[in-house]
C-alpha cells in the first residue's frame, strides 16, 4: 500500500456512480476500501457499459479499481451486523442511499459512531440530507439539470444537452472525497468524526462560476453557445484541410498579435474591430470566419506546429485513439495499463493529481464479485471457515 491516505480504511455501501467515484478516488490515494455489495447482483456498474465483443462491463475495472470487494445483504440483520463489526474498525463510510435508508435499517449516524466515535459518514444523495426535496430519487443527470449546467451546454438552436460523461456524479464523487479528507483532517483536532453531505445538485452548482450574480445583479442569463465564448474572441473550434477540429483561444490582446503574426495577417492586429478584447468580442463572428478560412487551407499538424511555435494556445480535439498514441500522455504516464483476467489488458486513466512524495497509484482493475469475502470477513473479522460457509448458505454474504 502506498498513498497520502494508505493508513485509512473506508468501507464503500453505495452503488452506481457518485459514491463509488468517491471510493475510486479514495483508493486512488491509498486507502483501503472494502465495497460492500449485494450478493448475486453486485454493483450494476458490473452490467454497465458493456462492449462487444467481450460482454462484459468496461466501466467497471475503472470505477472499482484499487477496491476489496465483499458481498453482504444489508436489508438481513446478520448483513447489518457485520456492517457494524466493520465499521467500527473503519475510518470512513460512503453511502449513496436515499436519506433515511441506513437508519432504517439501524446503521444511522448516531448509531454507529456510537461504535466509532471517529467515523466520518460520507452521504452522497441527489438533493441532500434535508430540505423538501430530500426524499426524492435523484440521478446525476437530474443533479446536472438542477445545478444549471444542462441548460447551458450545447448548441443554441437546440435542446439541453449532456457532456458526455456522468459529470454530476463526478463532480458529486469528487466533494464528497474532498470533504472526507477535510473531515479526517479535522478529527486529528477534534478526535471525533462528523457527517460529509454531498448533493449532486450543490456540487454542480459549485462549478457554476457567476452565473447567480450575473443574473440578479447584471440581469443576464447565461444560455447554450455551443463552443463559443461568448464576447471572448478568439476562442473557437476551427476546421483543417484534412477534416480535424482544433481549438485556437487568443483572446488575449498580446496573443491575438502572435496569431495575427502566424496568419501573415498583422494588419488584423491594428484594425481598431480586433484590437482590443472587448472590440474582438463586438465582431466575434466575422472573426472566427477570418480564421476558419485561414485554418481550412492547412492540415491540423502543420496548423499546431506553426501556432505552438508562435506561443498561440492551440489543440487537437483528442479522442481515445489519440490518447493511447500521444508522447505527452505517455511521458507524464497519464494512462496506466492493468492487467485482466477477461480482457488480457486493461488502458485506463491514471491516478490525479500527482504527489511528488506520496504518489498514489492504480494497484488492480476492479474485482470479482466477493472476491475479498475470506480476507475481511475471516482474517480482518475473524470469522471461521465454518461461519463464513453459513452465512453464505442463508444468503447474508
Amino acid at each position: 500500500m502506498s498513498g497520502p491516505l494508505s493508513d485509512i480504511r473506508v468501507i464503500e455501501t453505495g452503488t452506481l456512480l457518485a459514491g463509488p467515484f468517491c471510493g475510486q478516488l479514495l483508493g486512488d490515494h491509498g486507502a483501503e476500501v472494502i465495497k460492500i455489495e449485494d450478493p448475486g447482483r453486485g454493483d450494476p456498474m458490473r452490467q454497465w457499459g458493456r462492449e462487444r465483443p467481450y460482454g462484459k462491463s468496461l466501466w467497471w475495472p475503472v470505477v472499482a479499481r484499487n477496491k476489496k470487494s465483499v458481498t453482504c445483504n444489508l436489508r438481513r440483520e446478520e448483513g447489518q451486523e457485520l456492517v457494524r463489526r466493520l465499521v467500527a474498525r473503519a475510518d470512513v463510510l460512503v453511502e449513496n442511499f436515499r436519506p433515511g435508508t441506513l437508519e432504517r435499517w439501524g446503521l444511522g449516524f448516531e448509531e454507529l459512531r456510537a461504535l466509532n466515535p471517529g467515523l466520518v459518514m460520507v452521504r452522497v444523495t441527489g438533493y441532500g440530507q434535508n430540505g423538501p426535496y430530500a426524499p426524492r430519487a435523484g440521478f446525476g443527470s437530474i443533479g446536472e439539470a438542477m445545478g444549471g449546467i444542462r441548460h447551458i451546454t450545447g448548441e443554441p438552436d437546440r435542446p439541453p444537452s449532456r457532456t458526455g460523461v456522468s459529470l454530476g456524479d463526478a463532480l458529486a464523487g469528487t466533494m464528497a472525497a474532498y470533504g472526507a479528507v477535510m473531515a479526517l483532517h479535522a478529527r486529528t483536532r477534534t478526535g471525533t468524526g462528523q457527517i460529509v453531505d454531498s448533493a449532486l445538485y450543490e456540487a454542480v452548482l459549485a462549478y457554476m462560476e457567476s452565473l447567480l450574480p450575473e443574473w440578479e445583479v447584471g440581469g443576464y442569463r447565461r444560455e447554450r453557445t455551443g463552443p463559443v465564448l461568448p464576447n471572448v474572441a478568439p476562442s473557437n473550434v476551427y476546421p483543417t484541410a484534412d477534416g480535424a477540429a482544433v481549438l485556437i483561444a487568443a483572446n488575449q490582446d498580446t496573443v491575438f498579435r502572435r496569431l495575427a503574426e502566424v496568419m501573415d495577417r498583422t494588419d488584423l492586429a491594428d484594425d481598431p474591430k480586433y484590437a482590443t478584447h472587448t472590440a474582438r468580442g463586438a465582431h466575434q463572428g466575422e472573426l472566427d470566419d477570418l480564421i476558419s478560412a485561414w485554418t481550412a487551407s492547412h492540415d491540423a499538424h502543420t496548423l499546431l506546429g506553426a501556432l505552438h511555435t508562435a506561443g498561440v494556445p492551440a489543440g487537437k480535439t483528442f479522442t481515445a485513439a489519440d490518447m493511447l498514441t500521444d508522447p505527452h500522455f505517455a511521458a507524464r504516464e497519464a494512462i496506466v495499463r492493468l492487467p485482466h483476467p477477461d480482457f488480457g489488458e486493461i488502458p485506463m486513466q491514471n491516478v490525479v493529481p500527482k504527489l511528488s512524495a506520496t504518489p498514489g497509484a492504480v494497484r488492480w482493475a476492479g474485482p470479482g464479485l466477493g472476491a475479498h469475502n475470506d480476507e475481511i470477513y475471516g482474517d480482518l473479522l475473524g470469522l471461521t471457515r465454518a461461519e463464513r460457509e453459513k452465512l453464505t448458505a442463508d444468503g447474508v454474504i
